[in-house]
């Protein structure tokens, strides 16, 4: 009986309580429409006022009621510009300074370029001026009788400072021999000292082991040429009664006595006495000779090693 009752409590409050209905939405397409609608008005005035604007005359009620609302306008537009100038200012300090980093960075690739360009040509200029010399040289007529010349490039300087040594990238397939007379278009610049297929190792008038009989084109005097004190060529063994002036040409003295074969043929250009290169003094036995060489045994591009011809039969 107590169920019963809930029961029939429970249906007569459900339908005594009425639910309201639901506020229905509007539909996609009114939505859609109208939004259409509002567009295409604020289009429409766009143009009618544009239009109005470019008819209207210079005076008139129109345009002084454009002239009011600029007016009217006038402090909120100096008040927008000048909020609005510390970022134009930032923006544009930040944008310059961007440019002027990529223009520096420019410029200093172009500027690498170019000195890279001018050494090279430099290094070409002074290669193309040696082998203008060593031409000349060969076609000379102090050019050693029974000798060719091979050209060869210099591929490398010694890394020691005490060697005085370079490799030429020409070696016994050319005729290249231990001995051979090394020159450039200025003057001696050295012996092979060890000679493979395709390179050579030239020993440098420099290199305190080397020496040279020499004598003075101009009197006559002998003497052997090799490294000096501070490292300096000299023309030693001259006797104090001889007679060496500044300014003289030393050159290769040759062989003297064929059982006594020279490495160096007669006549290669060695060096020259400088100003105040002649000095003597009363406990030395002999003169003392300095000597310029020709060959700028530091600053060498191509040379030529002297081989012997062989004999037509």
């Amino acid at each position: 009986m107590a169920t019963r009752s809930r029961s029939a409590r429970a249906a007569a409050l459900a339908s005594s309580v009425q639910r309201s209905k639901p506020t229905p939405y509007p539909s996609k397409a009114r939505s859609a429409f109208v939004r259409r609608s509002v567009l295409a008005a604020l289009v429409l005035a766009a143009l009618t006022l544009l239009t109005i604007s470019f008819r209207s005359p210079t005076a008139g009620a129109l345009h002084d009621l454009q002239g009011v609302g600029s007016s009217i306008l006038r402090p909120f537009q100096i008040a927008g510009t000048r909020v609005a100038q510390p970022f134009r200012d930032a923006y544009d300090y930040f944008d310059s300074l961007a440019n002027a980093k990529s223009e520096n960075e420019r410029l200093r690739q172009e500027l690498a370029t170019y000195r890279s360009t001018q050494l090279l040509n430099a290094e070409k200029a002074q290669e193309y001026e040696q082998l203008v010399k060593l031409m000349h040289y060969h076609q000379g007529s102090t050019f050693p009788n029974g000798y060719r010349a091979v050209n060869a490039r210099v591929i490398s300087f010694s890394a020691s400072a005490f060697a005085h040594t370079l490799a030429i990238a020409a070696g016994s397939s050319s005729g290249i021999t231990v001995n051979s007379p090394v020159v450039n278009g200025d003057g001696l610049v050295g012996r092979v000292s060890n000679v493979f297929s395709d390179t050579a190792i030239v020993t440098l008038l420099s290199d305190p082991n080397s020496y040279v009989a020499a004598r003075d084109l101009h009197t006559g005097v002998q003497g052997l040429v090799h490294t000096g004190p501070g490292g300096t060529l000299i023309l030693d063994d001259v006797s104090k009664q001889l007679v060496v002036s500044p300014g003289d040409t030393i050159v290769t003295n040759g062989t003297r006595d064929p059982r006594y074969p020279d490495l160096y043929p007669f006549g290669i250009p060695i060096g020259k006495v400088p100003v105040g290169g002649v000095s003597v003094t009363d406990t030395a036995a002999f003169l003392q000779v300095q000597v310029q060489p020709f060959a700028n045994l530091g600053s060498l591009d191509s040379v030529a090693v002297l081989v012997k011809a062989k004999s037509k039969r």
